[in-house]
């Protein structure tokens, strides 16, 4: 395990640049599950074979061939999650509501030439949220083993640095303001140079340790999608889609000191950082649809990376009580002190991984005539290489940059790993009124890393349908099970946090063909 972490780590600091980026912005970017139509989402979203959805426009836009008519979707929806954080032994629950969407758009269908060969031709415009980001989380613990402002030592430890004016101005994000605010000091030799340096918070007498984290944000995906039927057996569909990435991060660490010695040179540190990334993407997804009889379905579907132009805005601030020490009284520092009053930038390129998709589908009883169908039954199954995650420079002319991509992009390498996730789903036709039922499995991306990460969904809905009218009513419980780490040491005890969250969502989808 501390042979995989560490590398993680090291991308984090290297020397004194404003670079921000992690191997954690590389899973949450692409450990993405798109939403859906209500009744896409009531059977797990598999629907690469199936089709006849708006939704297949981000999963196989095949699916759109099988459209015969137009056709308008709306889908609002209402989600609640309560996440539950373990730290060092304590737990911690935070709950939070909003509202959000699953896919909205259009359908445009046209016949093909009559006795030709192409049935029809299908055009998809469609909305739909693939992230979302906003969350609550909080953590506390009780730690005599390590302090976050080690990490500060690490840095200069790791950067040579025995020049005190050099730690006071090259690490605005990081050590330069632990030292200025004597959270971290020098120790002097006996000639009264610089020996090395040393934190004021003294784990031995223990630590109370705590983090709340605000995230805001998510990725919502526009579309253009083309769908094609030949011969009422083959079907083709592309989608040429544009991602627009938004996420706030606003974290406030607070260690304090639990020994309530008033003469310790220690009281309590906060390091408060604030992180914004915001960019454009955009990418292809390929599919195929194969019907060989009426009543079974074959999908293939492939999606290429997502080419983002991001840029990140970051600022961090410390404050310090070190009691009667550096002169006494609480100390505080910005980085935007050092960047005449701005937060820190820096524009770089992502890419996300390819995923391949195949499923398969069985349809009860379908003839020409579809209100003879009875139900169906439809499995999908999914493989993404998360080592696939990369990194590029968008600024050439930055210093360390090309250096720092390399490693971090090694880091990703050696903290992630290949994926299956699986889903299935039913649905059973009662005239106009429909019940539907689906599971989804989304499996580990992490490869050994002191914590597991997976998700899992179990759906259910009722749909109605009636002379080119429809309302669908979903609900998705989502079980996820994910981590991270507060702080990481070179040398030293570092300790996960643990994450397991319940997420309720409740989608509406109202539609009509036209």
């Amino acid at each position: 395990m501390i042979k995989k972490i560490i590398p993680f780590f090291s991308t984090l600091l290297i020397g004194s640049t404003l670079l921000a980026q992690e191997p954690s912005d590389a899973i949450r970017y692409s450990w993405t599950q798109p939403s859906g139509t209500a009744r896409s989402q009531a059977i797990g979203n598999a629907i690469g074979s199936l089709g006849g959805d708006l939704t297949s426009a981000f999963i196989n836009p095949a699916g759109l061939g099988l459209y015969k008519t137009n056709e308008f979707v709306l889908t609002p929806g209402y989600s609640f999650s309560k996440n539950k954080l373990g730290y060092l032994g304590t737990e911690n629950t935070v709950s939070k509501d909003k509202f959000n969407f699953g896919t909205t758009g259009f359908v445009f269908a046209a016949p093909g030439s009559r006795n030709g060969k192409w049935k029809n031709f299908t055009v998809g415009i469609a909305v739909n949220r693939i992230a979302d980001y906003n969350n609550n989380e909080f953590y506390q613990g009780s730690n005599n083993q390590s302090s976050y402002s080690e990490k500060y030592l690490e840095q200069l430890i790791r950067n040579n640095v025995t020049d005190p004016n050099q730690a006071a101005t090259d690490f605005p994000y990081g050590a330069s303001l632990a030292f200025n605010t004597y959270l971290i000091d020098t120790v002097q030799n006996a000639g009264g140079g610089v020996a090395g340096y040393k934190s004021l918070a003294t784990p031995q007498s223990g630590l109370s340790q705590q983090q709340g984290i605000e995230t805001r944000g998510g990725i919502t995906e526009y579309a253009i999608a083309m769908g094609a039927n030949l011969q009422d057996k083959f079907y083709f569909g592309a989608t040429l889609g544009f991602s627009d990435l938004r996420y706030e991060r606003n974290s406030t660490y607070e260690e304090r000191d639990e020994s309530n010695n008033p003469n310790n040179d220690f009281n309590y540190f906060i390091t408060e950082e604030y992180l914004k990334t915001k960019g454009l993407g955009i990418n292809l997804k390929l599919g195929l649809i194969l019907k060989p009889v009426e009543q079974l379905r074959v999908g293939l579907a492939v999606h290429t990376p997502t080419f983002y132009n991001l840029k990140d805005e970051y600022t961090t601030k410390i404050t310090t009580d070190v009691e009667n020490y550096g002169g006494g009284g609480v100390k505080s520092q910005s980085s935007i002190d050092f960047n005449d009053g701005y937060p820190g930038d820096f524009q770089y390129s992502y890419l996300n991984p390819w995923k391949f998709i195949g499923g398969l589908s069985y349809v009860f009883r379908e003839n020409a005539d579809v209100t003879q169908q009875r139900g169906f039954i439809s499995a999908d199954v999914e493989f993404i290489n998360y080592r696939g995650n990369k990194f590029k420079d968008a600024q050439a002319d930055y210093a360390n940059a090309g250096e720092y991509f390399n490693t971090l992009n090694k880091s990703i390498d050696e903290t992630f790993k290949s994926a299956i996730n699986a889903k299935i789903g039913g649905e059973l036709k009662f005239n106009t009124f429909m019940m539907r039922g689906g599971f989804a499995w989304f499996s580990n991306p992490y490869d050994d890393i002191g914590f597991d990460g997976s998700r899992m969904n179990i759906s259910g809905g009722l749909g109605w349908r009636n002379k080119g009218k429809f309302v669908d009513l979903t609900y998705v419980h989502q079980i996820i099970t994910d981590g991270f780490y507060p702080y990481l040491l070179d040398q030293g005890f570092f300790a996960p946090v643990t994450a397991k969250s319940g997420v309720g969502n409740i989608l509406l989808t109202v539609g009509f063909k036209f």
